[in-house]
């Protein structure tokens, strides 16, 4: 479970990038965050890791407050929480096993992986992860040698090895094209069924959404301006959160 508790973030140069946000993300749920380009969704999603440091409030994660632990407290609370980005965040020279190890860091000590000596369970916990994404056979690959879809498949294999409980994805098919966008948001949601792992996903495409989500957080100007289930989220609501009709580029149509 995942608690905000009045946060709010301000840069240093005054934009206020959240403002007030007071909810909870339960275990299992798949949450898709929609909003105009600097409404607040990257923020939002990178505070829950702690990657932005918010300015008032408090983030709980599993009623530990990950906003005020540091050191080892802190390390272990971000090992339960996987990160998917849009550009992947892959070592493109190293191979697709040794990407997917690198989830497991958080259990070992930094000599240990400075080697690479990954003990078995995790080369088989990793393959595992691979499969789960149908890609084992793409294991000794290196990574740019994939294709952008199977990059991001990747990353979700990293998650999974990491053994994550909520996995934060940020704009995860920003850059794929409507078949790769399904391949991709299909694992995502396959993984939050079978797993019960939670999902918070920033999106730019409203039908994708509205496809994947079961719970849709709007935000507008840092404020939570919707936050319902998805069949609640109408086009009227829509509009709402971005301030005007949805425009053609923000359906992607084909996913």
């Amino acid at each position: 479970m995942i608690e905000f508790k009045n946060v709010s973030k301000v840069y240093p140069n005054g934009t206020r990038g959240l403002n007030n946000v007071d909810l909870r993300i339960d275990d299992g749920e798949f949450v898709v965050v929609v909003g105009l380009s600097g409404a607040g969704k990257s923020t939002f999603l990178r505070s829950i890791n702690r990657l932005h440091e918010v300015s008032e409030g408090e983030i709980l994660i599993n009623g530990e407050s990950i906003t005020k632990a540091g050191g080892s407290e802190l390390y272990r609370i971000r090992r339960d929480i996987g990160m998917i980005f849009q550009n992947f965040n892959l070592v493109r020279r190293s191979s697709v096993m040794r990407n997917v190890l690198s989830g497991r860091v958080g259990y070992h000590s930094t000599m240990r992986m400075i080697f690479g000596l990954f003990p078995k369970k995790d080369k088989e916990l990793a393959m595992q992860s691979l499969e789960r994404v149908n890609m084992p056979e793409k294991a000794y690959m290196r990574a740019d040698e994939l294709s952008g879809g199977q990059q991001q498949r990747v990353s979700i294999a990293r998650a999974l090895a990491q053994e994550a409980k909520q996995v934060l994805a940020d704009e995860p098919v920003a850059s794929l094209d409507p078949m790769t966008t399904k391949q991709v948001m299909d694992d995502l949601a396959r993984i939050n069924k079978e797993l019960n792992m939670t999902m918070i996903v920033n999106l730019h495409f409203i039908d994708v959404a509205r496809k994947y989500a079961t719970r849709i957080i709007g935000l507008k100007e840092g404020e939570v301006v919707f936050d319902g289930p998805v069949e609640e989220a109408t086009d009227e609501v829509f509009s709402h959160i971005y301030g005007r009709p949805v425009n053609e580029d923000e359906l992607m149509g084909e996913a």
